[in-house]
């Protein structure tokens, strides 16, 4: 498993490499790297069967006490294996040469071995191990000899029962097995090694026919060059090949997290814009050695890493590197500057567009990705997502893009994603809040995360300016008015800091202004995630009312149903639910026993007026559109006489749907459809209602998961019985969350249309903040209930108007 790229998100994703084979315990510095077992043999050139060994490793290793052993293709009940012992030790990127028995035939004698023993090997199937030990192995299958710890590297040629993964390709008199240049190990013998010419090769650097080659080569660049490794789709063309002395400059590194580092090709650049110049270099648990500045050649294997699996997109890298450092203290290219990126965010042909060839100069994530890896400066940027503990921040590199008054930017539909949006990953990185400002040039390489996509891995931050962003305080309500808030205040239990009971009990007393009605959701059981069985949460919520009397507020009393264990959604064991508080010397409760977590409430008709027959009662609970989802709780207050019903919501979360920057687009939003239901069952409730009192007072409250333009939002307010308040704002003040950089509003207060005298207000105290009590801004809302009567109402209203006047 690999975190997260840049290193430390909050979850844990998969590692796939597409093409490469998954492996055990490559070796890290001896292996074998030459198989040959046709020496003397009819028609061979070579006289000696051989065995050669490679050091890929920094320091030089000792095989004193080690032995190379040889066991046939397909080994018997009494098949042993041969065993030469070795000694002397074999140089960092040197070879280390083992003659093995000789034949009558052939005309070239090997170059002086290091070693020398008498395995009479196959010359076209059977199996070769670097053992540390001299006494011979016993295994003789595949499963066995990965158990044996004794087994340094293998080698299966031919028909070979034990081998590394697949066998490699049979050898003849005059082929040998010969692993690719840079030494990769997947332990997969068949990728591993190719057929072809016998090169021995003795410590010395000899060669047969005594030949001395030069002992320290100039290395030279290979045939590939990163452009051809990005090429012109998101995934590379060469995926899962083998690459030799890719030539680039080290442009920045990474030592903790996914550790590597990016080089940049600075001499052979093409003219295909839609070709990246820049590749990350994966160096898995190793801390790269290699600086900014150099000059080198890299080798390895291409893969396409896909942080989180599933339809998010990939980052090219090349992996199992080996690298050869040219030079040092070389100028770094100049980075790229992005500005202004183009209003269409990414094709949407409807599927997977990984192959479709990139549109940089047409969609914001194509000309991304064709800077994937290659160093990218942006000046004075904004912030429209705060800092988190992770080290991320999200700013726009398009200033008039949808802008907020308090400098987000605004999402307003499906179609409008905010395409200048960029997540910055920095350590270390500052506090910053939405509005605040990295002045000057932030500088880094390009790549893919699995949280936000595509992403600024910062080597160099703009200056932090801040906006000095206040947290808002609501107006004070009058003294006829109901005020009704939802608060979604983030998985809180008994175990939380005290100081985020203190903060959120801060926020409803000073920033809300001590409402009558504080609709509550995520609210877990009494210990939390320990997933127990527990499901009351008494001492949650006396822990969050004895914090607000603590500020100064009032003393709230609260009404909830425990749910059924483990039904609810939410972490694991946390059992979150729903519920009231209120303000018992504002608001009363009415109180109708027999609620309980599958008990439907109903509407029934008492004195000619709707009423409730349980209250507090969950709606429709055993509807499957309530399957793992919070269900609603209805509850009936009474408030100057008048009757409000007031249901409290928590509609099922995103977290199926696909990413908006993902692979598939349009993005699929599966969970939508589980949404849609759940407003029909709360549209069908309050239509219960209205068919029994037109002139009902009702208040539906809380984090419906979904945005004002959605359908499920549609399913609520259609037919214009309902409205949703979030409307009743200017358009780009239609906000109570952001999410990766996108201000957007999940949380809802919806009122029946018979309450026309209101003010409303989504008090701005969290998202915007890299402090947060939680992630999501309350609502409110100062209501004057109706009488059920419209002209009783004007003469009421008048009355309370007067009063209010008079009160000082």
């Amino acid at each position: 498993m690999r975190p997260t790229l840049p290193g430390v998100g909050t979850a844990v994703a998969a590692l796939v490499f597409a093409a490469v084979p998954a492996v055990a315990a490559p070796s890290t510095d001896a292996l074998i790297s030459e198989v040959y077992g046709g020496g003397g043999n009819s028609g061979a050139t070579l006289k000696q069967d051989f065995v050669e060994l490679a050091n890929k490793g920094a320091s030089a290793i000792s095989l004193d006490g080690y032995s190379v052993q040889y066991i046939s293709a397909t080994p018997g009940a009494t098949t042993q294996w041969g065993v030469t012992p070795l000694s002397g030790s074999i140089a960092p990127g040197k070879t280390f040469l083992v003659a093995e028995a000789k034949g009558t035939g052939g005309t070239v004698d090997l170059p002086a071995p290091d070693a020398t023993g008498t395995l009479a090997m196959s010359g076209t199937n059977g199996t070769i191990a670097l053992v540390n030990g001299t006494a011979a192995l016993t295994c003789k299958t595949a499963a066995d000899c990965a158990a044996d710890s004794r087994i340094v590297d293998l080698v299966g040629y031919g028909t070979a029962v034990v081998r590394e993964g697949t066998a490699t390709n049979a050898l003849s008199n005059t082929t040998s097995a010969s692993r690719a240049s840079g030494l990769a190990d997947t332990d997969n013998n068949s990728a591993d090694f190719t057929v072809g010419d016998p090169s021995p090769t003795n410590s010395k650097g000899e060669t047969p026919g005594g030949g001395n080659p030069d002992p320290d080569p100039d290395p030279v660049p290979g045939d590939k060059r990163i452009h051809d490794i990005q090429g012109v789709t998101r995934t590379s063309p060469l995926l899962g090949q083998k690459v030799t002395n890719v030539p680039g400059v080290v442009t920045g590194t990474r030592a903790t997290g996914d550790r590597g580092f990016w080089i940049q090709d600075v001499t052979g650049q093409d003219s295909d814009p839609r070709t990246s110049e820049g590749v990350f270099v994966y160096t898995a648990g190793s801390v790269p050695t290699v600086a900014v500045g150099d000059n080198v050649l890299v080798s390895g294997t291409i893969a396409e890493y896909r942080p989180g699996g599933g339809s998010k997109q990939t980052l090219t890298e090349i992996t199992q590197a080996t690298t050869i450092t040219l030079s040092k203290g070389n100028p770094v290219p100049a980075p790229v500057v992005v500005k202004n990126l183009p209003d269409a965010y990414l094709p949407a042909p409807g599927g997977d567009i990984e192959q479709l060839p990139l549109q940089p100069q047409t969609y914001a994530l194509d000309l991304l990705e064709s800077l994937e890896g290659t160093l990218v400066q942006v000046d004075d940027v904004r912030v429209v997502g705060p800092s988190s503990s992770f080290g991320e921040v999200w700013v726009t590199v398009n200033p008039n893009q949808n802008p907020t008054p308090r400098g987000g930017s605004i999402y307003t539909g499906y179609d409008q994603p905010n395409s200048g949006r960029l997540k910055i990953k920095a350590t270390p990185l500052p506090e910053a809040n939405v509005g605040d400002v990295f002045a000057g040039a932030t500088v880094g390489a390009i790549e893919y995360t699995d949280f936000g996509g595509y992403t600024l891995a910062a080597l160099k931050l703009g200056r932090h300016v801040s906006a000095n962003l206040q947290r808002e305080i609501t107006a004070q309500q009058k003294e006829s008015e109901l005020s009704v808030a939802t608060y979604n205040v983030e998985n809180l239990d008994p175990s939380d800091a005290q100081t985020k009971f203190d903060r959120l009990a801060d926020g409803v007393v000073t920033n809300l202004r001590s409402p009558d009605v504080v609709v509550l959701e995520e609210i877990q059981d009494n210990n939390g995630t320990v997933n127990d069985g527990t499901v009351a949460a008494d001492q949650t919520l006396q822990k969050l009312s004895d914090a607000v009397v603590a500020k100064g507020g009032p003393r709230y009393q609260w009404r909830q149903i425990d749910p059924e264990n483990g039904k609810d959604g939410g972490q694991p064991g946390g059992n979150i639910r729903v519920g009231f508080f209120f303000n018992p010397q504002r608001v009363s409760f009415v109180d109708r026993p027999g609620g309980d977590f599958k008990t439907p409430v109903e509407v029934v008709k008492k004195n000619g007026r709707a009423a409730l027959s349980v209250s507090p009662g969950r709606i429709d609970p055993l509807n499957d559109a309530w399957t793992d989802s919070r269900k609603p709780l209805a509850g009936e207050f009474k408030f100057r006489g008048r009757t409000v019903f007031v249901v409290a919501n928590h509609f099922t979360s995103k977290g199926a749907d696909d990413a908006i920057h993902g692979r598939i687009q349009p993005p699929n939003r599966s969970s939508e459809v589980q949404r849609v239901k759940q407003a029909a069952a709360l549209k069908a409730f309050t239509e219960q209602i209205r068919a029994i009192d037109k002139g009902a007072n009702v208040v539906l409250a809380g984090d419906l998961n979904d945005y004002q333009f959605s359908p499920a939002l549609k399913a609520l307010t259609g037919d214009g019985n309902l409205k949703a308040l979030i409307e009743t704002l200017p358009v780009n003040e239609r906000y109570s969350y952001v999410f990766e950089g996108n201000s957007q509003t999940l949380d809802h207060i919806v009122l029946s249309r018979n309450i026309t005298r209101f003010g409303y207000d989504v008090v701005r105290i969290n998202a915007e903040f890299s402090d947060q009590a939680s992630d999501h801004d309350p609502q409110i809302v100062r209501a004057r209930p109706s009488t059920g009567d419209a002209n009783v109402d004007k003469i009421v209203f008048a009355l309370e108007d007067i009063l209010d006047c008079l009160k000082p």
